[in-house]
């Protein structure tokens, strides 16, 4: 975004009755999603959907030392039984010199691309597939987690680089200094070239081309694209001019799948309204997408979640209506793609209660579902993040070079803060969430 353990039986008991879909293996999506006004549809059916986002999902299923095939298989099957699914996962990590970026990455500053990562997306998206689910695939990231942006830059820059919360260069620098993507033909050409190459590629599972391949729900530009850390250093015409020339390629390679922006929406457009409005009124932008994160934005305090949720849950009510208002304005369809709460008391221990999580995870799941009821613009919904059966390696809960026990955590976030858990109680609340969706019609 960002040890006493429950025990996977614990875990199991709380799936038991939540789905009747089970683990076993389905028939992959034949049809693509596509927009119709402010609905997405799958064939004559709507296609609306409870999801989670699962990052990781690449180096899992990668055949080395870092990835687990197994476990994704476990992790995928377990969503599944939750009535999951729309996974949104990492397509793109670039790998250079920032403090907190996974490694390794799908690439480097040539064209010498990681073919075992990339054999771990293709295992993945054949095992999504496979489970009759569907991906959201981001091709960049705005933040160093992934590389991202700022690693762009240092390739092509002669290797100068911010890292994010360096005391040197308070916020916010690291945004601010991020904006010159925007505006730097030779880093955004070296994205461009990773797009063609990913859109354009065969799956080595599947034999399908990844442009042919339904399992794809959409392509995403990146995660959330900031135009600026502050209106001063924002270069508007230069970050539309991204979003637009991005999309027409990818559409250009790929006439199936939809696009998107992976925008946060207010909160990562300056919270200036008319910047959401033109940065999704692209022609080529098929959905708006918003990401809401109370703690975050000092909305609530994890210290003193009793005292500040009633204030939370106003502010966050208020920001999903707002872009459902927006979403209708632009008669397109709104996905809250990343929603994220901490455990109770502030801690990342597994065994800590979620009950204000829970809370939080209501709000958002009752507007998502009544907007569907009504025939309104949402059409899905992307928790942030699944950790599943993943724990926390050390005592401090902080990632470190060398650890494979990914979750949803990245690994510049305390591991635990904000990702969900097998045995956690938002278990059954997702679930319950996914039935609600496939109740209607």
């Amino acid at each position: 975004m960002n040890f006493d353990r429950r025990t996977l039986l614990g875990s199991t008991a709380l799936l038991a009755g939540c789905a009747t879909l089970g683990g076993a293996p389905g028939s992959a999506p034949r049809l693509f999603v596509r927009r119709d006004g402010m609905r997405l549809m799958a064939g004559r059916e709507p296609y609306r959907f409870a999801g989670a986002n699962i990052w990781y999902a690449a180096y899992l299923g990668a055949d080395a030392p870092y990835g687990d095939r197994a476990r994704l298989g476990r992790e995928l099957d377990a969503l599944k039984a939750m009535g999951v699914t729309n996974l949104r996962i990492l397509a793109s990590a670039e790998e250079g010199p920032l403090r907190n970026a996974i490694r390794p990455g799908f690439r480097g500053p040539g064209r010498d691309y990681n073919q075992t990562l990339l054999g771990g997306l293709d295992h993945a998206l054949a095992e999504i597939g496979r489970r009759g689910m569907r991906a959201v695939l981001y091709l960049t990231n705005f933040w160093e987690w992934s590389g991202g942006m700022m690693t762009y830059l240092s390739y092509v820059d002669g290797g100068r680089y911010i890292d994010m919360n360096d005391p040197a260069h308070p916020w916010p620098a690291f945004a601010n200094a991020n904006a010159a993507f925007y505006r730097n033909p030779a880093a955004i050409g070296l994205y461009h070239d990773w797009i063609r190459a990913t859109v354009t590629r065969t799956n080595t599972v599947t034999g399908l081309r990844y442009a042919d391949d339904p399992t794809i729900m959409a392509w995403q530009l990146a995660n959330e694209p900031r135009p600026a850390g502050d209106a001063a250093h924002a270069d508007l015409p230069a970050f539309y001019a991204w979003v637009r020339d991005s999309a027409r390629l990818i559409r250009s390679l790929d006439p199936n799948h939809l696009i998107c922006t992976g925008s946060e929406g207010l909160k990562g457009s300056l919270e200036q309204a008319d910047i959401v409005l033109a940065e999704h009124g692209i022609a080529e932008i098929d959905y708006l997408t918003a990401h809401i994160w109370p703690n975050n934005w000092d909305w609530v305090r994890q210290a003193d979640l009793p005292g500040t949720f009633q204030r939370g849950e106003a502010l966050s009510g208020a920001y999903l209506a707002q872009h459902v208002g927006f979403a209708r304005q632009l008669g397109k369809p709104l996905i809250i793609e990343e929603f994220g709460y901490p455990r109770d008391g502030g801690s990342n221990d597994p065994a800590a209660t979620t009950v204000y999580r829970d809370r939080f995870y209501g709000l958002i799941y009752a507007a998502a579902e009544r907007d569907m009821a009504e025939g309104g613009p949402i059409a899905g919904t992307n928790f942030w993040a699944w950790n599943g059966e993943a724990r926390a390696q050390h005592p401090d809960f902080r990632f470190r070079a060398g650890d494979h026990a990914y979750m949803g955590d990245p690994p510049h976030e305390p591991q635990g803060w904000y990702g969900v858990f097998t045995g956690d109680s938002t278990v059954r609340l997702i679930a319950q969430h996914a039935a609600a969706i496939a109740r209607l019609r």
